[in-house]
């Protein structure tokens, strides 16, 4: 078993060898080395970007302006939003762009993960391969891997992939940044579900707000039937919930997150043009990527209730406590096209599980339940 990586010898060993720019949407298997790039590196060397197709297209403009390589980092799931840009881009075949990939390694052959990286861990290597993208699993031999990625991005100029398992890198917290804002999300879900009835079907995001909705179930003794956890696929909770409303005439409240609403947010332009008047939106917001490490989002830097508005949706209502959330839900439950914007603070408990039910059982209950009840 190879040693833990020392993170901060590792980022300094990066910055060494002049690979000194980075972006990214952040890993849970890759949070302490990108919270310590968050800590160390100048903002505008360090990017957190909306999807990882961004990040790559980021890293062809840095080459083009400096003929050097950035560094791309993602969790492996993320490796379908990059395909485009690294075969029509990056590719040896078209403009020949080094890149140097670090890739979270969800899923890994042998090693329990949940159920949504199973797969992409069994094709990870494989689609690194089919890319032609030449690769090596980091170890604490990264001295002679790193080097070896930088010979080879010289020599061919193609981008490299760093394959990244779990516990590779030793712990690097970084400083809390909270928000003002004193609501947490569950408190805010609580109140949701309660505010709505056993015939609407509920669509939350992935990550913790999924887990949460869940366990709220389980303490209210409540069943999941009318419930999607859309535990993969992060940033199309609002096209899934769009689709569903557009086949059934039961109420769909889709629950989404700032990190999954930035993801693919012209999405939501699509979502507005639309939707029917029994499509409900809520973006409960807390200005981080919590689930895989807190990193921030832009969400608290830009003005997404004009940005919402200019989508097409009619009308926006956003609450930061509980007193306003109970006064404005039944306006923003009245109004068509509209949403519910509640801003929290970053957290949940420590002790919060994860669904006792397959993907499958959920789909198949959630079918049944739209069909015949």
């Amino acid at each position: 078993m190879n040693k833990l990586i020392n993170t901060i010898a590792f980022y300094d060993y990066l910055i060494k060898n002049d690979l000194d720019t980075f972006y990214g949407v952040p890993d849970s298997l890759l949070k302490d080395i990108c919270a310590y790039i968050t800590f160390k590196t100048e903002p505008k060397k360090h990017i957190i970007t909306a999807n990882e197709g961004n990040a790559i297209a980021l890293a062809v403009g840095k080459y083009l302006a400096t003929a050097k390589p950035a560094i791309v980092y993602l969790q492996n799931s993320g490796l379908g939003n990059t395909v485009n840009p690294l075969i029509s881009l990056a590719d040896e075949d078209v403009y020949k762009i080094p890149v140097l990939l670090m890739i979270g390694w969800r899923g890994e052959p042998n090693v329990h993960d949940e159920p949504q990286h199973v797969k992409q861990g069994k094709i990870t290597l494989s689609l690194l391969e089919t890319m032609s993208i030449p690769y090596v699993i980091l170890s604490d031999n990264y001295e002679q891997e790193i080097h070896q990625a930088i010979e080879s991005m010289k020599l061919t100029k193609k981008p490299y992939a760093l394959v990244i398992k779990k516990d590779t890198f030793t712990k690097f917290n970084l400083p809390s940044n909270q928000s003002s804002y004193t609501l947490t999300r569950e408190s805010a879900l609580e109140f949701i579900l309660s505010k709505t009835d056993s015939k609407s079907v509920i669509v939350s995001t992935t990550g913790k707000t999924s887990r949460e909705v869940f366990e709220i179930r389980e303490k209210n003794k409540d069943n999941h039937d009318r419930d999607f956890l859309t535990v993969g696929g992060m940033g199309h909770t609002s096209s899934i919930a769009l689709g569903i409303s557009l086949s059934t005439n039961k109420k769909v409240y889709c629950i989404d997150g700032d990190g999954s609403m930035l993801m693919h947010l012209g999405s939501l332009g699509i979502v507005a043009k639309n939707a029917n008047a029994n499509f409900k939106y809520i973006l409960i917001n807390n200005g981080s990527h919590e689930s895989v490490g807190g990193q921030p989002t832009i969400a608290f830097d830009i003005n997404i209730p004009n940005i919402l508005l200019g989508l097409g949706f009619t009308s926006v209502f956003e609450v930061s406590n509980l007193k306003d959330l109970s006064n404005q839900f039944n306006l923003f439950h009245a109004n068509p096209k509209s949403v519910l914007i509640v801003n929290v603070k970053q957290g949940s408990r420590d002790n919060l599980g994860r669904p006792t039910t397959t993907p499958q059982e959920n789909k198949n209950s959630l079918i049944d339940f739209i069909i015949n009840h």
